[in-house]
């Protein structure tokens, strides 16, 4: 699917053709997309390249100036999948005349643009509005961090009375996710250096200024994926723990009470034999030792307690 994009007096409109200035956003293109991509002087490279899932973040030019910025940006797959958030390649490309987005699947920070969540960009401002995308990349990581933060409080608040592991599966989905996060923001920070290291963005101030913003968001995302990951990597190691300690003490509770109820049984066991038996000529014999029974159990549970057994 290819859409073309371009700011007016209006705001962003959605055009029926490709004019100079425009953003041309190419999500899952067909081979005959691809093929008319090229007629515009867009190398079919370019296009094909971020559409491999598992694409790495890069740059990459050409003698006609034209360049393709290949990112990982963070994607939601839902609660009930293997791996809630992940990362997906993006591709932009920016040439003398447009700007192009290029993915595999719609994703949200592009999303954020043609929804007209995300203002203040044009896209005629090609340098700026590539920078306003890693921008909102490295802001939408830091936003899914800290919805993973507060999914990992709530499951720790459930665990300490836990005793099944699906509580230690559910923080092995949030440590994936994060090892995915990780990966593609050092992945997306060499990128960024290397747009630092490039004359692209010296010819304006504020764009310099922009891009240090980006470069300083992405290293606050790294930053807090490794804190978080290693809490959660020691959460797990610890609730495991907790989970065979309170499986532990529930075995030696139901030990205790097999012990206890034992008594009753040996007594009784022994005195339904062909022996003779105390108090037989009293009418509340049984009463009686019924009451011994108790006696012996109460003693029993009571060793029991000061030993920390039941």
């Amino acid at each position: 699917m290819i859409e073309v994009f371009k700011n007016t007096i209006n705001g962003l409109e959605s055009l029926q053709s490709v004019v100079e200035g425009a953003w041309i956003n190419c999500c899952a293109p067909t081979t005959e997309e691809i093929d008319e991509l090229s007629t515009l002087g867009i190398p079919q490279d370019f296009v094909t390249y971020p559409l491999d899932i598992d694409e790495r973040p890069r740059i990459e030019r050409e003698d006609d100036g034209s360049m393709l910025v290949v990112i990982r940006v963070p994607e939601y797959q839902g609660q009930g999948v293997d791996v809630p958030y992940t990362t997906t390649p993006l591709g932009i490309i920016l040439t003398a005349k447009y700007i192009m987005t290029v993915s595999s699947e719609p994703n949200e920070i592009i999303h954020q643009f043609t929804s007209g969540r995300a203002r203040r960009f044009s896209t005629s401002k090609r340098n700026r509005f590539l920078l306003m995308i890693l921008l909102q990349t490295a802001t939408t990581y830091l936003s899914h961090l800290r919805e993973i933060n507060k999914i990992v409080d709530n499951l720790e608040d459930q665990l300490q009375q836990s005793m099944r592991n699906k509580g230690v599966m559910d923080l092995l989905k949030y440590k994936k996710s994060l090892v995915y996060f990780t990966t593609a923001l050092r992945s997306n920070q060499l990128v960024l250096e290397r747009l630092q290291r490039t004359q692209l963005f010296m010819m304006y101030p504020d764009d310099m200024d922009l891009l240090e913003d980006v470069i300083t968001e992405n290293q606050q995302a790294i930053e807090t994926t490794s804190v978080s990951s290693n809490i959660l990597s020691s959460m797990m190691d610890t609730f495991s723990s907790i989970i065979s300690n309170n499986l532990n003490s529930v075995m030696k509770f139901l030990a205790s009470v097999t012990i206890v109820l034992s008594v009753p049984t040996i007594i009784t066991s022994y005195f339904g034999m062909n022996v003779s038996l105390p108090f037989e000529a009293h009418s509340v014999a049984y009463l009686e030792i019924i009451g011994i029974i108790l006696l012996i159990s109460l003693i029993v549970i009571a060793i029991f307690m000061k030993r920390d057994w039941f």
